[in-house]
């Protein structure tokens, strides 16, 4: 009796509480009462809009059809021969058909080679999609929601961004709008329709986890937490104005399923890159032939650039618009027509998308100042093997070490006029030998210093006389050469 008479009081207390509260709420003005009953977004609508312009993409490849049943895969002929002891059904040992001419040894075959997504760019039937969707596709077939299906002709397809574009025959086709990747904000809600696991008109839903994000590749990514697995590649992320802002291009798997991680490519650069496929099939992109890595925090505050920022300058290739411009190794590329690289990966895609033949700026940082350098943009071409070292068993003058040099570890030389033409230096000393302080910070024999705390210098007198005005008490910074690969270095004299 006491549990129900508690039980009662319990219960009248809490109506008690939900009558204040629904009171109190009356008297609280508008915008407080929305912010409390803010739920999360409905997508419905956004489907109903944008769905019929997203399609499900599926291609097949030819494949040589071995032995004398093409209409057979591989693995199943050797399910027969292991487990049965004989050949295919209706072939006897011998591998000719009873009363069939024999079969050729290996002809071609088609057989489906995967499903992607894709959507529907303009009304007359172009459609984007990813490249690997598409790649060595023999034959690809896009159907739309309203089961339509259409052989599509592959525009053209691009390795580099994962972009490509394909026609089908059509008009007055469900067409999406392109968002402005600009104003995308991080956290906010995003959703993806596609196919995965080949499940057409799947859809998912989360928010924007991060913009810009470098993962190593040719473009910046959008990060989301958007569900995306196999068969969605290709498939438009969506804003809640119903605007694609990205194609849906990879995950970040241990496992080789969805584990919160996905990345889109930003329709500005995919649109970018499909103008160019549908004007001539291909993708054109500048280059100025120069090897370029990240600047550390103790390289730029040793040299004065301040902060790191800009792309170092390891290499520049020979007659490459780079070299033509007055590039040098070592140098620190802080601007590309006058926009900021921040980053080493900022370079090659600011250049990569100027068209070749365009006269630019380059912005350097070199020997403690700043120089504009004009560069005329080249077009992309494949990578050249590197060259090889410089033949370090030519006789070399003898090496000399003064108590400067000794401190740091180092005994250097001049460097022979053989040795000057191989590299295509000017001047600079060879290290012979590196031991203590040297060798931590990353010397060695046969590397080629070129300039100490931020000096260049020509010859062993020179270098001498730049260790000498070091500040025996401070890390000395120190540009050196390694075969065609140039790099900063810091000896922090020894305790």
């Amino acid at each position: 009796m006491m549990f129900k008479l508690e039980g009662t009081r319990i219960r009248s207390t809490f109506m008690a509480l939900a009558l204040a509260t629904s009171a109190s709420a009356a008297f609280l003005p508008v915008s407080t009462v929305q912010a409390q009953t803010r739920t999360l977004p409905d997508f419905t609508d956004l489907v109903d809009q944008v769905g019929p312009s997203v399609v499900n993409i599926r291609t097949v490849e030819k494949v040589a059809a071995r032995g004398n049943n093409p209409e057979m895969d591989e693995e199943m002929q050797e399910f027969f021969r292991r487990f049965f002891g004989q050949p295919m059904p209706g072939v006897p040992r011998g591998g000719a058909r009873p009363n069939r001419p024999q079969q050729p040894q290996e002809e071609e075959r088609e057989r489906p080679r995967g499903v992607g997504s894709g959507f529907i760019l303009t009304a007359d039937g172009y459609v984007m999609t990813n490249a690997h969707v598409v790649e060595d596709a023999s034959e690809v077939l896009v159907t739309l929601p309203d089961k339509r299906e259409f052989k599509a002709k592959i525009v053209g397809a691009d390795k580099r961004t994962d972009v490509a574009v394909v026609k089908i025959e059509g008009s007055g086709l469900p067409a999406v709008k392109v968002g402005d990747i600009s104003k995308l904000r991080v956290g906010e809600w995003v959703m993806a329709i596609g196919s995965p696991f080949g499940l057409e008109n799947t859809v998912t839903a989360g928010i924007v986890s991060a913009k810009q994000r470098d993962t190593g590749d040719y473009l910046p990514f959008i990060q989301t937490d958007v569900a995306i697995n196999p068969g969605n590649s290709g498939g438009p992320l969506i804003n809640m104005r119903g605007e694609v802002v990205g194609i849906n291009s990879q995950i970040y798997s241990r496992s080789g399923g969805f584990m919160g991680i996905s990345f889109s490519i930003p329709i500005d650069e995919a649109i970018r890159v499909s103008e160019q496929l549908r004007a001539t099939g291909r993708v054109s992109r500048g280059r100025i032939g120069v090897q370029i890595d990240q600047v550390t925090k103790d390289v730029a505050e040793s040299i004065g650039l301040g902060k790191a920022q800009g792309a170092l300058v390891r290499s520049v290739e020979a007659g490459s618009p780079g070299e033509k411009a007055g590039v040098e190794p070592g140098d620190i590329i802080t601007k590309f027509d006058g926009k900021a690289i921040d980053k080493p990966s900022d370079l090659p895609r600011l250049v990569g998308n100027t068209k070749p033949g365009t006269r630019s700026t380059l912005t350097v940082f070199r020997r403690g100042s700043s120089k504009d350098l004009a560069v005329t943009i080249a077009e992309i071409e494949p990578d050249k093997p590197a060259k090889k070292a410089v033949d370090r068993e030519e006789p070399t003058p003898k090496p000399s070490a003064s108590a400067a040099a000794k401190s740091l570890g180092l005994a250097v030389s001049d460097l022979s006029d053989a040795q000057k033409k191989e590299l295509k230096l000017k001047g600079g000393v060879k290290v012979d030998t590196a031991s203590g302080a040297a060798a931590r910070a990353g010397l060695r024999e046969g590397d080629v210093i070129l300039a100490v705390a931020n000096g260049e210098v020509a010859n062993l007198k020179e270098f001498e006389s730049a260790l000498a005005k070091a500040d025996k008490s401070k890390a000395v910074s120190v540009l050196f050469r390694r075969g065609d690969w140039a790099q900063y270095a810091l000896i922090r004299p020894s305790p």
